[in-house]
């Protein structure tokens, strides 16, 4: 059983094979989630004939015992993952992390048809089963690099969203100043005029809110200017922070390699001072 457990958690937990690589099952369960998406995407096509609905609806649950399996299975070999602890509560604390918890809500929500019948919650559930794509998160140390980049730089980020509200609030206001009469239902205050401040500071500009006087389209080309530069603030932050990322992780992989490196020449000396020894010891030859 042992055995049993180690292999599984070579194959499904990423990182844990010698090799570091994307094991053969991993990407078969990339390939069954892709599968799995599509087909929930599918199933809220209401063109479709009866019968594919019905067929959509199987292979779900298919996918979803699927899922089941790989849930306990990875619940069975966490025990494996290095650390204090017994293998119990390795399990448990896989089962508490957000890995674990994500397995889980995809497993009840592909399950769903066959503990409810209601219609609009089987809508609601099939809808949520296109949030199995957030599996693919286990598979990518990119993901976790762009992770750990947005958490380093979270206080940047923060004045960026900080200076955006500001940004927003003043093109709101000045909306209100110059149009809120001309234009009561759009600009009449402050909050109204919001909705068109945003889409305008992200460069969407829908159309649908325009200001009509020269003053107040003098302020929405600022507006939407400032928009163009609030973009790239928050966008070069994260670059910036996922580049010093990687250029970590290359850092870190030279180090454990160089680390190996010396390792295997203490070994070789360690080996080449034992023949020495057995040459010493096995005396003059006859």
């Amino acid at each position: 059983m042992a055995g049993l457990r180690t292999f599984l958690h070579e194959q499904l937990f990423v990182g844990a094979h010698p090799d570091g690589r994307l094991t053969v099952l991993n990407r078969l369960l990339i390939l069954t989630i892709l599968l799995a998406v599509i087909t929930a995407a599918l199933a809220t096509e209401p063109s479709l004939p009866a019968e594919w609905h019905t067929a959509l609806l199987r292979t779900e649950v298919a996918f979803g015992f699927v899922f089941l399996l790989e849930y306990l299975a990875r619940i069975y070999a966490a025990a494996e993952q290095p650390g204090s602890g017994s293998n119990w509560a390795k399990r448990w604390h896989f089962i508490r992390s957000p890995i674990g918890l994500i397995d889980l809500f995809v497993v009840v929500t592909t399950l769903a048809p066959l503990m409810v019948a209601d219609a609009a919650i089987l809508r609601t559930f099939r809808l949520l089963r296109v949030f199995a794509v957030a599996k693919f998160g286990r598979f990518s140390y990119a993901v976790k690099e762009l992770w750990g980049a947005v958490v380093d730089r979270v206080d940047d980020l923060i004045i960026t969203a900080a200076v955006a509200f500001v940004l927003v609030l003043f093109g709101a206001t000045a909306l209100y100043i110059v149009e809120g009469d001309i234009q009561p239902d759009t600009f009449g205050s402050i909050p109204r005029a919001l909705y068109w401040a945003t889409i305008t500071l992200t460069t969407v500009g829908y159309g649908d809110v325009t200001p009509i006087t020269p003053l107040g389209k003098f302020f929405a080309a600022g507006l939407a200017m400032s928009g163009i530069a609030f973009v790239a603030m928050p966008t070069g932050i994260i670059v910036a922070a996922f580049s010093d990322a990687m250029q970590r992780r290359r850092d870190h992989l030279i180090e454990d390699m160089r680390k190996h490196l010396e390792e295997l020449d203490i070994e070789d000396d360690k080996i080449e001072a034992k023949i020495a020894a057995l040459e010493r010891g096995r005396g003059p030859r006859r």
